[in-house]
């Protein structure tokens, strides 16, 4: 019996392992390194069988070499250390070019264009993304994003040095744009890349010097004024139209009123010729007569119409004198037309006298 055996049943202890022999520990040091393995195995198991996909992403998971979508959002399972899983931003995104969009410095490399008449202009523009495709985002090309901002640049270039300079730095701009996303559509539906052009926009444009910046403004202002012009014109114009028209209007009727005053003055004149024509047809002598005397009252207003009969008898024919006033002794109307007959009376007697002998 060693000491330590008789020590400890002289204190009243058992021993344990009585033969003297050193005793085996259940927790060994390769207990435990299995333990963990086994554990670290269980982990990966649990962790690296399931993946998330967040409502604005979506996976593309491979298995063999063979990729497929996965679109739907939440919680997923997958064969550990035999399918891949990589995820997809689907969210719209952006990039700049002709600047820097962290502390908006001039990138002169990609700003610097040449327009349609051989002027220089910068002009910043912003584009914006989105991945349609996963799969092909992933396996159609390593740099999908580098490649649609080459193409956009290629096309900018193409549009711009299509414009004048006036266009692009002032009124041209919606329409560059518009050339400029309809031709990017074009090239990245050919190159079929999973990747979605959303828009693009110009953020800026500047001539490339402060001299011809100036210049530039000068025009800018001496269009403004252009448009000032021509919009203060068109107040006037549009004010003195409607008074204009209102004249013509006020021209065009009395003009009208007078037509048919003419018109029906011309007509009654017609009715007044046929009804003279149908008495003249009746009894010309007559008619020509009356007619002379007519014409001879409207030449002298004042004129007084004697008749001589062939006896030598004198009576007024034109106006009537009253009744009342006798001229003669004898009772005759118109006596002293024989002495005091005016030269107009006299010639009116000779050309009646001659009016009846060619009747």
């Amino acid at each position: 019996m060693s000491s330590e055996s008789f020590h400890n049943q002289k204190n009243g202890f058992e021993t344990v392992n009585p033969g003297g022999g050193k005793g085996k520990n259940p927790f060994s040091i390769g207990r435990i390194a299995a333990l963990v393995v086994v554990l670290l195995l269980a982990l990966v198991l649990v962790f690296g069988s399931t993946y998330q996909i967040k409502e604005q992403e979506q996976a593309v998971l491979i298995t063999f070499g063979q990729a497929k979508a996965v679109t739907a959002s939440g919680l997923h399972f997958k064969i550990p250390f035999i399918q891949q899983v990589k995820k997809v931003n689907t969210t719209i995104q952006g990039f700049a070019i002709g600047y820097n969009a962290t502390d908006q410095a001039t990138e002169e490399s990609e700003s610097l264009m040449i327009t349609s008449d051989y002027n220089f202009v910068n002009v910043d523009f912003f584009v914006e993304y989105r991945f349609s495709d996963p799969v092909k985002a992933v396996y159609a090309s390593r740099e999908p994003v580098e490649i649609l901002k080459n193409i956009s640049q290629s096309c900018i270039r193409t549009v711009v040095g299509s414009y004048p300079v006036d266009d692009v730095l002032t009124t041209g701009k919606n329409e560059i744009q518009a050339a400029i996303k309809e031709l990017i559509l074009q090239q990245m539906e050919r190159q079929d890349l999973g990747i979605q052009l959303v828009n693009i926009t110009i953020q800026d444009s500047e001539p490339p010097t402060v001299q011809v910046m100036e210049a530039f403004k000068a025009v800018e202002t001496a269009k403004q004024g252009k448009e000032t012009s021509l919009n203060n014109a068109n107040k006037y114009r549009n004010e003195k139209l409607p008074e204009a028209q209102a004249k013509a209007d006020g021209i065009i009727k009395d003009a009208e009123a007078q037509k048919t005053r003419r018109v029906n003055e011309a007509t009654a004149q017609v009715s007044r010729f046929n009804a003279m024509y149908a008495e003249y047809i009746k009894n010309s002598v007559i008619t020509k007569q009356r007619m002379f005397y007519e014409t001879m009252e409207e030449v002298l207003p004042g004129l007084k119409v004697v008749i001589e009969s062939p006896t030598g008898n004198m009576q007024t024919f034109y106006p009537l004198e009253s009744f009342v006033d006798f001229g003669g002794a004898d009772g005759s109307s118109g006596s002293s037309a024989d002495d005091d007959s005016s030269p107009d009376e006299r010639s009116v007697d000779a050309a009646a006298s001659d009016s009846d002998g060619a009747y």
